[in-house]
């Protein structure tokens, strides 16, 4: 005889309700704005610009390192946050990552940090991490092993992490030579129909990755309205109250109404 499905620990909560929610891929978007997620010192010489169709940009001062939002009302869910390194300013791509925008704001926010970090340590150094980065893959992927997910390697050069309920996903392309696609990418939910997505192409920095699978794993609940969590995974959520009520978000993010001008304090 088969066990009882999970039981639905949103049944009998408010639609409007707060609570806190882990495993953070199956939590939802949450409040992703680009004050949460973009924490660079724009008075300090990082720029920010409105572009065509509502896009939004995050230029560093030596216009090298960008990163992007870009809306796409006529596609639901197509909305995209994008980071990219180029090899001169505005020339030629050196790395890219893109995460939907349902990508939980939490860890957009994280990997950003980490960013700025990285670029603010070249800035000060000799070092070049945001483009040759030694941090090591294993970096990576260690934190999910001593966190219970699983793993597989296939004979095409990529090996996958899996959570424990299976729902989400972390693959890494170990064989570069003679293959496109990118070399990490993560996911949440269903592989079939994910929540969102996350990609690292050759040459991102692995420390980069590295910040993102940390807060994927992060034993720090996520604040997310009932309403906000996605439907077909809430089964496998563990919730607790929050301790204090927190604002309903709006998805998908949005920039401000008015763009700061660049080189203003935020």
């Amino acid at each position: 005889m088969l066990p009882d499905p999970p039981r639905d620990p949103f049944n009998n909560l408010d639609p409007a309700q707060t609570v806190r929610v882990l495993p953070r891929h199956l939590a939802g978007p949450g409040q992703a704005d680009l004050e949460t997620i973009w924490a660079f010192p724009f008075d300090d010489g990082w720029h920010l610009h409105q572009g065509l169709e509502g896009m939004v940009f995050a230029i560093s001062p030596c216009a090298r390192l960008w990163t992007r939002f870009a809306p796409k009302p006529e596609e639901r869910g197509a909305d995209t946050w994008t980071i990219g390194m180029d090899r001169a300013p505005f020339g030629p791509r050196a790395w890219e990552i893109t995460f939907d925008a349902t990508t939980p704001a939490e860890l957009l926010r994280d990997v950003h940090t980490e960013l700025l970090d990285l670029y603010l340590e070249d800035r000060h150094s000799e070092k070049n991490h945001l483009v040759e980065d030694p941090t090591a893959p294993h970096e990576v992927y260690t934190p999910l092993l001593t966190h219970g997910w699983s793993h597989s390697v296939k004979t095409d050069g990529t090996q996958t992490f899996l959570p424990p309920e299976g729902l989400g996903g972390v693959r890494h392309r170990y064989a570069t030579t003679g293959s496109d696609g990118p070399v990490w990418r993560a996911w949440g939910g269903y592989p079939s129909a994910p929540h969102w997505q996350a990609q690292f192409s050759a040459g991102a920095p692995t420390t980069l990755a590295a910040a993102f699978t940390a807060s994927l794993i992060s034993t720090e609940p996520l604040h997310r309205a009932v309403k906000q969590i996605p439907f077909h995974t809430r089964r496998h959520l563990y919730v607790a109250p929050a301790a204090a009520p927190q604002p309903p978000s709006h998805l998908p993010p949005a920039p401000p109404s008015a763009p700061h001008p660049a080189g203003r304090a935020r």
